[in-house]
């Protein structure tokens, strides 16, 4: 043991004494580089020698030689300097994110605060409002975790949440409600009288349940204060499955305002509460709704041009949305390698203003939702005592399907529609389009069957969706056509039909 003490010794003083050499050596080489002294000296004993070029070469030797000392100094300054400043932008980064994180956590609050607001307006009182996270009134919500990710933790926590909620749930087990399309219509427009005293036209909510038929984006526009946020919210009451309120704001640009977005810091996903309400819509067979609340304060086609591309493929099966690049361990368990596939029993109604303070909803929107104007406030009226009807979003879709087979559009009818295409191409440069010719198909049935008529539903179709693009034309120039197309109109469907139309067009007259 002893010897290997002495060898331990041995090595340790080879090691240290050659690294003190090397210290040392750097030292000794650093006060030769600037030994001034020693510099003095070389003068004092050779400048006697020197002749007058001896001496100016000398002078230019040691200016030489301060310029590399000024370099080097410079050089290491800047050198200091620029660790200085990367430590320094590195805390700024890191209070930047803390910022940042401080700032989304008094969004979600503001947001969430501005959303009890509007179902207050809607017609809840504070005292009944349940949050729509289900956490209830006054509950303190939770701000995004901002700590990193850790081992075993799934990075969609809201998601994972609705797994273990649904663990045990038995899709099959639930009990639902049998109606016809206008026994819902009645009994959902007695429900929000006599339940939450709001009043509507039986014309209005007939449109407002056959555009489930035709789209899965409906428009809701009109003057304020006509019921647009509370007609959807009534009816998540109805169906016992409380409609989602997302206040669009005017900063929303893209995707990730209804889906949230991947923490690239704490790897985690910052999920909405309206994809939340999505995922969760996909363990069940009930209705859902979506409420885009004053949907045009930003522009449309940003944040939701996504989901107006997937929604209108024909199979469902191709309703995918990319959340993540790649699948990881512990993701919820239907989002597959990253990929969620949208609830087909989900619907998304927008509410629009028409002011100073929104965007114009670009032709491309209008053209694959349906759009409803609801421009007088309701009137009060007597109504049975109504509660709410539990129907599956399956047996809603039957209903229509069995809808366009009992009240197929009439040939007739059809070669109308084919005649006033010719007219309205010939006359004014815009076709119906396969898109809306489809819609046609699918709306009009469904209105008829809750409890329409199919020229009341076509003449809504022709002028919400074809003669409303008249606006974006030279209105002085299609002045003088306007008469003979009302002419048409009446020789096409009679003169006692067709009177929205009608009167849309000699509104539209008046504006030039």
């Amino acid at each position: 043991m002893q010897a290997y003490v002495q060898f331990l010794m041995g090595v340790l003083q080879q090691f240290l004494g050659g690294f003190w050499e090397i210290i040392k050596g750097i030292g000794l080489g650093l006060w030769s580089f600037v030994d001034i002294p020693t510099f003095i000296a070389l003068f004092r004993d050779n400048g006697g020698e020197f002749g007058a070029g001896g001496w100016i070469l000398a002078i230019l030797t040691m200016l030489i030689l301060l310029a590399v000392w000024a370099g080097i100094i410079f050089l290491i300054v800047m050198l200091i300097r620029r660790a200085v400043k990367r430590r320094r932008a590195l805390a700024n980064a890191q209070e930047l994110l803390n910022e940042v994180s401080s700032l989304n956590g008094q969004v979600v609050r503001l947001t969430k605060e501005k959303d009890r607001i509007l179902a207050i307006k809607a017609g809840v009182p504070a005292s009944q409002y349940i949050s729509l996270d289900g956490t209830g009134e006054g509950e303190a919500h939770p701000e995004e975790d901002q700590t990193p990710l850790k081992e075993g933790e799934s990075r969609f926590f809201k998601l994972t949440q609705i797994d273990e909620l649904y663990k045990t749930y038995d899709r099959t087990a639930e009990v639902f409600d049998e109606a016809s399309l206008s026994e819902i219509c009645e009994r959902f427009r007695n429900f929000a009288c006599s339940q939450m005293h709001l009043y509507y036209d039986i014309r209005v909510i007939r449109l407002f349940l056959a555009a489930f038929s035709s789209t899965r984006l409906i428009i809701l526009q009109g003057i304020s204060g006509t019921g647009k946020t509370s007609l959807p919210y009534a009816w998540g009451k109805f169906m016992e499955n409380d409609t989602q309120i997302a206040s669009v704001q005017p900063s929303w640009r893209d995707r990730s305002e209804l889906f949230g977005y991947f923490n690239e810091f704490t790897k985690r996903f910052s999920e909405t509460e309206v994809l939340k309400r999505m995922y969760e819509a996909t363990f069940t067979d009930k209705v859902y709704l979506t409420i885009l609340d004053e949907m045009n304060i930003a522009r449309v086609e940003y944040y939701f041009a996504e989901m107006l591309s997937i929604l209108e493929m024909p199979s469902q099966e191709e309703w995918v949305v990319d959340l993540v690049p790649s699948g990881w361990p512990g993701d919820p368990i239907h989002v597959e390698n990253g990929r969620f596939r949208l609830p087909s029993n989900m619907w998304y109604v927008g509410t629009a203003n028409n002011d100073d303070s929104t965007f114009a909803i670009s032709d491309k929107v209008y053209d694959r939702a349906i759009p409803i104007n609801i421009d007088t406030k309701g009137v009060a009226f007597d109504a049975p005592e109504t509660g709410p009807l539990h129907v599956s979003a399956v047996r809603l879709q039957q209903m229509f399907d069995e809808a366009k087979v009992t009240h197929k559009v009439g040939e007739e009818t059809l070669a109308k529609i084919a005649k006033l295409d010719d007219y309205v191409i010939e006359h004014f440069r815009l076709a119906f389009g396969n898109r809306i010719v489809k819609q046609l198909g699918d709306f009009i049935p469904a209105y008829v069957a809750c409890g329409g008529t199919e020229i009341d539903g076509l003449d809504y179709v022709i002028t919400n969706k074809i003669f409303r693009k008249f606006e974006g034309l030279n209105l002085a120039f299609i002045r003088d056509e306007i008469d003979g197309l009302i002419n048409y109109l009446s020789e096409l469907f009679g003169e006692e039909n067709m009177q929205e139309a009608k009167a849309y067009l000699r509104r539209l007259k008046k504006l030039v």
